[in-house]
């Protein structure tokens, strides 16, 4: 019965989009030559909770590119700041590139509010 009353409430739909970010291989690899801990963590590890960053609402993957393009960096900084908050140890240059190399992405059109109260910003 609830399903049939989420399919006809599109109140609850959030006018965003998400990109959830999953680390590669390359950031791995960053992460086991800084942190010696972090040697006994594989890569499905590092993906049990990925970040998940609320965007405008995009319709075409060309502005989704963009959107990652302006804002990678921002993106690529709280990745390493999650997993090791040293910031002499992050890669100085970085570039786009290196950021779709070090991490995986999908885009999420549909993104519904399950949750009865107000949103809040921290």
């Amino acid at each position: 019965m609830s399903r049939l009353r989420l399919h006809q409430d599109t109140s609850r739909l959030l006018n965003r989009g998400a990109i959830v970010v999953l680390p590669g291989e390359p950031f791995m690899k960053w992460l086991h030559g800084v942190d010696p801990i972090s040697s006994d963590y594989g890569l499905a590890d590092l993906r049990v909770e990925p970040r998940v960053y609320l965007v405008p609402d995009s319709g075409s993957a060309e502005e989704i590119e963009r959107l990652l393009r302006r804002n990678f960096d921002t993106i690529f900084k709280a990745e390493l700041d999650g997993w090791f908050r040293d910031e002499s140890t992050w890669p100085k240059k970085r570039t786009y590139g290196m950021f779709r190399e070090w991490f995986e992405y999908s885009y999420h059109s549909v993104l519904v509010d399950l949750a009865k109260d107000d949103l809040c910003h921290d």
